[in-house]
């Protein structure tokens, strides 16, 4: 699950609504797996960061070569 907005104050609030509902729904996370407010993320083989979001170039190394 990944959690973006463009506000610190707002990120902290959704995330607490997220964790509530799955509390609610008696479901949860493994918080050994979470990452907290950080500036890049590895997700499904894509960079994601603020100001771009990439493949990671191992991955598409042989169709570029």
């Amino acid at each position: 699950m990944l959690v973006e907005t463009e506000s610190k104050k707002g990120h902290d609030k959704l995330v607490e609504e997220v964790l509530t509902r799955i509390e609610v729904d008696d479901l949860y996370v493994k918080p050994e797996k979470c990452k907290w407010k950080v500036r890049e993320v590895r997700f499904l083989e894509v960079v994601m960061r603020l100001d771009k979001i990439k493949i990671e170039e191992e991955k598409i190394k042989a169709v570029l070569d």
